[in-house]
């Protein structure tokens, strides 16, 4: 269960991206299953080759305990929360607690709760009466602590509660194991222009909070539609019951066998567990079935034919109410005729931020260089506002001199009508075979 609220998408604000040096943070109460199941649990996931930090073990002689437990918790991907029944009599585990939710909230953290030995609707009334009276002077600290739990204990997880705990482990870490294959990498470089794009898209998912809504993103490739799609990805999914990305549909769904393995991806993501899906007729009544009651996020990247969405997403009740599902196309006829009324045309950058996006690529830096700013403004004027060309242009550019410069600027001028594609193609066959790549 998520919560019932929307939460915004825009934040001037956002922090950097975090660097993972950890797969999966434990939080645990120790005393109470230290030495059973959360050792057990980390013992498996490192035979799978998966990093899971236990404090106990990790920290190094001498160091403060605190500030490293901290920086352990937001350099982890994921997050596993082991309740059990004393988890709350410790302000430490609420303390630690905090942390992961703001690390949910504010860097996209994946957070898992297991329900060792209590219900997952166990409240710790006794522990938060004692906390209350030893923290009298601050009870505004137990309330936050109190909210982060009642946040957690609505996420997804499993409760194994009179299970056999092997079986438990082996379910849990091939879900972890299963969710680092598939998770896409979280957006890592400095996104100009990206909070303004974001507004339109802001009020579209706060709307109708009680109701599955579908949601548009058009425009031509090389606009960054795919880019906008994972920011608002990484920053929401936490909200919702199960959560899937699927890339490249288009692409896929042309394979032999496309549509059912789209059908299996996004089951297994949302529902945590391994689909299997015997032909994509099946997977629709699969997908309907099993999403029906579920508030899920979903992204369909790269759409370009209704039939797509007849197999993956047809109609907003196949999903459970507040669900959101995203698409993203060049085609804008494909989104409304499947009856998606809020769409997000993607715009261009303005020519500032064009600027700042191209100086990035060629400079390295937010502003081009002094003796190259009339030529900077010059090339920039050929990407006519689109992301993908500017980054190709100022890759390109970078570390070359004012007499190339010159020379690719003639060379661009030769183009008749500059046709965006001509303009692409002649900075991208002079570069490397790795920045080819990578475009």
């Amino acid at each position: 269960m998520a919560s019932s609220s929307m939460q915004g998408i825009t934040s001037s604000s956002s922090p950097p991206p975090p660097l993972y040096m950890h797969d999966v943070f434990l939080s645990f109460r120790g005393k109470d299953t230290r030495n059973n199941f959360t050792s057990h649990l980390q013992t498996n996931l490192a035979q799978r080759g998966i990093d899971a930090y236990m404090d106990d073990r990790e920290l190094e002689r001498g160091k403060t305990i605190e500030p490293a437990l901290w920086k352990a918790i937001e350099e982890s991907r994921f997050s596993v929360i082991i309740f059990s029944r004393d988890y709350a009599s410790s302000p430490w585990c609420l303390d630690e607690l905090v942390k992961i939710v703001q690390c949910m909230k504010e860097m996209g953290h994946t957070v898992l709760p297991v329900f060792y030995d209590v219900d997952p609707s166990e409240t710790y009334e006794k522990a938060f009466v004692e906390h209350e009276q030893n923290f009298k002077e601050n009870l505004e600290k137990v309330q936050i602590w109190k909210d982060c739990l009642s946040t957690v204990t609505n996420l997804s997880g499993w409760d194994i509660r009179n299970r056999n705990e092997s079986e438990s482990i082996k379910i849990i870490a091939e879900y972890i194991s299963y969710k680092l294959s598939v998770t896409l990498p979280t957006i890592s470089k400095k996104l100009v222009g990206i909070d303004s794009r974001l507004e339109v898209l802001n009020g579209y998912i706060g709307e109708e909070v009680g109701k599955a809504i579908f949601i548009g993103i058009c425009g031509m490739g090389g606009l960054g539609k795919t880019t906008v799609a994972r920011v608002v990805y990484d920053r929401i999914r936490w909200q919702f019951e199960g959560s899937c990305f699927l890339a490249n549909v288009r692409e896929v769904f042309a394979e032999k066998d496309g549509p059912r393995r789209l059908q299996e991806q996004l089951l297994s993501e949302i529902l945590m567990e391994r689909a299997s899906v015997w032909d994509s007729y099946r997977g629709i009544e699969m997908i309907k079935r099993r999403l029906r009651l579920k508030k899920i996020l979903l992204i369909l990247d790269d759409v370009d034919e209704k039939e797509q969405l007849e197999f993956l997403a047809e109609e907003p009740g196949w999903f459970g109410p507040g669900s959101r599902i995203i698409i993203t196309s060049r085609d804008k006829q494909v989104l409304t005729r499947n009856g998606v009324a809020r769409i997000y045309e993607a715009e261009k950058l303005n020519d500032d931020d064009a600027l700042t996006l191209f100086s990035q690529k060629a400079f390295k830096n937010d502003q081009p260089a002094e003796d190259f700013v009339e030529l900077s403004k010059q090339v920039v004027g050929y990407a006519t506002g689109l992301p993908l060309a500017l980054e190709v242009m100022g890759t390109f550019m970078h570390g070359r001199s004012i007499l190339e410069w010159g020379s690719a600027i003639n060379r661009l001028n030769d183009i008749p009508d500059r046709e965006i594609i001509d303009v692409l193609r002649i900075s991208f066959d002079g570069l490397h075979e790795s920045d080819k790549k990578i475009f």
